[in-house]
């Protein structure tokens, strides 16, 4: 077993992370308020998670999922779900070939590297469930073969929170795929006032091209995968986790009725893989209580599954997160 060597780790780290600050600026520069946005995203890459994106229209959802797939020399493709979608149109289906006589595969738009599914509470579950193989076990089958997905491989869904009518809610074993659910909010007046002039030009010149290759991403993960977390920690986690479960056992009771299921045990991997990801991007060989912290919220907000009690009084799973880390000691 190789010994833990920080100073090893350290340089490794500053060589592999180079990419992260240009990446990082390009996106600020192209994208306006929405910084939260796009460190999520950044950590889900390097990651190898996927993000669940909800706000209003028009709040560049769409927009900064572009810019970040345009800055990256990837495949990438936007899937537009509406009602009449079919699961083939997602994952491909097999054609018949009339001149040789056989059955060919025709590969559809989920066969790339970063993928937008956008609105994708607007088709039935059965397209929604076509995801779930590939966002899983990173593979697709279609009659009776099975193919694997790129690397690196991302699926970036968007939602509209407020228009509910005609639209098909994501079952909870969906969206527990999903590392990240990010609320995307509405910007401040100075952040209005940068948008309105940085993108009221009708000729759109922020063309973002390529600075980040896939090659950057894969050995960056090589690396996050060394990063260290100490054992008090990773109990930490799991304390997290538990308190969503059984929160009596952390002086939360009154919390116990608020709350029908807790986060599964994929958010505990998530919080450990997320964290050490931020450690990285923060040139760090080493995992804090801060960098759990940072992105706990976001994963655990929708594997939280609150009872009708907590519906009627208007709680939401963010006020029940909050009280977590504020009764779970920080080690």
């Amino acid at each position: 077993m190789k010994t833990f060597n920080l100073d090893e780790l350290n340089q490794q780290i500053k060589d592999d992370v180079a990419f992260i600050e240009p990446l990082n600026m390009q996106l600020k520069s192209l994208v306006v308020g929405q910084d939260d946005l796009i460190e999520k995203l950044i950590i889900a890459i390097l990651a190898n998670g996927h993000v669940f994106l909800e706000g209003v229209p028009g709040l560049g959802k769409t927009y900064t999922v572009n810019a970040l797939a345009n800055l990256i020399d990837t495949q990438f493709n936007r899937i537009q779900f509406t009602p009449d979608l079919l699961p083939a149109d997602i994952i491909g289906t097999l054609i018949y070939n009339q001149r040789n006589s056989s059955f060919e595969v025709k590969k559809g738009p989920i066969f790339s590297n970063i993928i937008l599914a956008d609105e994708i509470n607007r088709s039935p579950a059965k397209v929604q469930s076509a995801l779930l193989e590939a966002m899983q076990e990173r593979q697709v089958t279609i009659g009776d073969k099975t193919y694997k997905m790129d690397d690196p491989f991302l699926v970036m869904a968007t939602q509209n929170p407020i228009e509910q009518e005609g639209t098909y809610p994501l079952p909870e074993a969906q969206v527990d795929r999903f590392m990240f659910k990010v609320l995307v909010n509405y910007p401040t007046d100075e952040e209005e006032l940068l948008i309105l002039q940085k993108m009221s030009s009708i000729i759109d010149d922020n063309k973002a091209k390529p600075i980040v290759s896939s090659s950057n991403i894969l050995k960056a993960r090589k690396t996050i995968d060394q990063i260290h977390i100490a054992e008090n920690l990773q109990k930490y986690i799991v304390s997290l986790v538990m308190a969503t479960r059984n929160p009596e056992r952390f002086n939360l009771a009154d919390l116990k009725g608020l709350i029908n299921f807790g986060a599964s045990p994929r958010a505990t991997l998530f919080l450990v893989q997320a964290s050490k990801a931020l450690a990285f991007i923060s040139h760090r060989g080493y995992v804090v209580p801060e960098d759990i912290r940072n992105v706990g919220m976001a994963i655990l907000r929708h594997r939280i599954v609150l009872s009708f009690e907590a519906e009627a009084e208007e709680i939401n799973s963010d006020e029940i997160v909050k009280r977590i880390f504020e009764s779970v000691p920080t080690p």
